[in-house]
């Protein structure tokens, strides 16, 4: 059976997804120019003024790249776009025509459809059902007609190669088809502007491909696209123009081709990233062996060995799936160890459970962030305190001390600058950036010796990195061993003390910073027997 994931891989759906159009709706046989102009647009919340002024034009046939720290302001225009937000000031026009939109369902009737990074799919529903949500079809008797929806759909589904039955649960799909099926609903609702907020978050290096060539296929209809991003390669690859926004204001907005990316960084944060890993303050005083572990093996590696010192950034580098996290799983209590030793502090450590590696000293910031990170329903106070609530906060009569757990919550608040208007906010409404911060500062309250970073700054802003940059340095200046997994080689590069390459389940070389570059690391990270 030929399932949807595979097909979304193919070159020949950009051409397939054309046949849509027609078969939906004939209006669509001729090309519908657009344009859209934002006028002096401003949004303030309590505390916060999220847009400041935000002025410019997009013009049909064209990708806009939205560029910008978290909390810069980019989702918050497009939810203005959508009707999800109301603007505090300013005009939006459509066409020439000043247009307002008190709810999503009327920027949708005026050929609006924004993909969010968390998408907007009912799971619980069908495909054909998400599809035509909003426009379901009826039948004679005025009652939902499900059958005309799956005939329709299956015919959508059939043009795109696609072999997946559509009365199958969204809940049932991987990221990447749900994202295609909220493609087809921007085609099927004929949008002239199409908004992607982080799409890549999730996808393979082939999706993200067949992606882009979907994209290039909607912008030669002459879509207005904006694509938001973190990623330059993307924006290089996919945008013609880019939009810089900084502390809710527009820098600029300028042709991609016109701009380096060191520009266009320094327009995000003032200074290009070379110059941020220059100006970190290393440590220089690493002290002797914190953790060394000894022929480790699990159900996922084999035979690892390594040591770890205090105050010592030690990375760990390799390809996709090649074991770095299993190996900080295990030493986490997570994954079961089928042999090895391991030692902290020069005393035998056998991790049985993620309390008993706190107990010992291990702190783990998971790639996970939303999943296995944040506590999204509680306060940023409440995700930090919560791993001291036994130790520190608890009184005699089992009650928490509301006053210790606010000045550690503003302590932290404070050390690594997370920008929230107080400590009673939801951390689900902070930028990821912040609430990486947040999760960082409950780990250093329960004083660990080791911390693992895993993928610390995955989907979060240059600005923000180069926070996270800082704080890490200063963690390893306070003498704690920081082991700093990462995709990002430059990050790699710029942080750590030494590296170890892992490489199908094992470790293939260890590197000295002296060592370290690039084509080095893909060296041991690649290479087969």
């Amino acid at each position: 059976m030929k399932w949807f994931y595979p097909s979304f891989r193919h070159a020949k759906v950009c051409w397939m997804i054309l046949t849509i159009i027609p078969a939906v709706n004939d209006n669509n046989l001729e090309r519908q120019m657009a344009t859209i102009e934002f006028r002096n647009i401003s949004k303030t919340f309590p505390g916060v003024k999220a847009l400041d002024d935000i002025s410019f034009k997009a013009e049909s046939g064209q990708v806009y790249a939205f560029l910008g720290e978290n909390g810069a302001g980019k989702s918050t225009l497009l939810k203005i776009m959508n009707g999800d937000y109301q603007p505090s000031a300013g005009e939006m026009f459509i066409n020439g025509e000043r247009k307002s939109f008190s709810v999503p369902k009327e920027a949708i009737e005026n050929g609006i459809s924004v993909i969010y990074q968390e998408r907007q799919v009912v799971k619980e529903m069908t495909v054909a059902e998400n599809v035509f949500l909003g426009s379901w079809t009826k039948g004679k008797a005025g009652l939902i007609d499900f059958e005309t929806m799956n005939k329709k759909t299956a015919e959508i589904i059939s043009s795109l190669n696609m072999n997946i039955p559509p009365d199958k649960k969204v809940s049932m799909l991987s990221i990447a088809e749900q994202q295609l099926v909220e493609i087809i609903k921007a085609i099927v609702r004929d949008s002239n502007i199409i908004a992607f907020d982080e799409p890549t978050a999730s996808l393979s290096d082939d999706e993200i491909n067949n992606l882009f060539q979907i994209i290039n296929e909607l912008k030669k209809r002459d879509k207005i696209i904006f694509y938001v991003s973190h990623r330059m390669n993307e924006i290089r690859k996919i945008a013609e123009k880019v939009v810089i926004f900084k502390d809710g204001k527009l820098v600029d907005l300028v042709d991609t081709d016109d701009v380096t990316d060191d520009q266009l960084i320094r327009m995000m944060v003032g200074r290009p990233l070379g110059k941020i890993f220059e100006e970190l303050d290393r440590n220089k005083d690493i002290g002797g062996t914190v953790l060394k572990v000894d022929r480790l093996t699990t159900s996922y590696v084999s035979d690892i060995s390594f040591e770890g010192r205090k105050g010592e950034i030690l990375g760990f580098a390799g390809l996709v799936g090649a074991g770095r996290t299993e190996i900080m799983k295990a030493l986490f209590g997570l994954d079961k160890i089928k042999k090895g030793t391991i030692l902290i502090d020069g005393k035998e450590y056998t991790p049985k459970s993620p309390a008993h590696a706190i107990s010992n000293g291990i702190a783990l910031v998971p790639e996970d962030r939303k999943d296995q990170g944040i506590l999204p329903n509680i306060s940023v106070r409440g995700n930090i305190s919560i791993s001291v609530l036994k130790n520190k906060l608890l009184t005699k009569m089992k009650f928490i001390d509301e006053d210790k757990e606010k000045e550690i919550a503003e302590k932290n608040i404070k050390a690594l600058n997370i920008k929230t208007p107080d400590d009673e906010k939801l951390i689900s409404q902070l930028s990821g950036g912040n609430q990486q911060k947040t999760i960082l500062g409950r780990w250093l309250e329960t004083d660990p010796r080791i911390l693992i970073l895993d993928e610390p700054t995955k989907g979060i802003d240059v600005g923000a990195k180069s926070d996270f940059y800082k704080l890490i340095c200063d963690c390893a200046q306070k003498g704690i061993l920081v082991i700093l997994i990462s995709s990002e080689l430059s990050e790699i590069i710029g942080l750590c003390d030494r590296v170890m390459v892992v490489r199908e389940g094992r470790i293939s070389k260890e590197l000295e910073r002296s060592e370290l570059s690039e084509e080095t690391i893909l060296k041991y990270a690649m290479i087969t027997k």
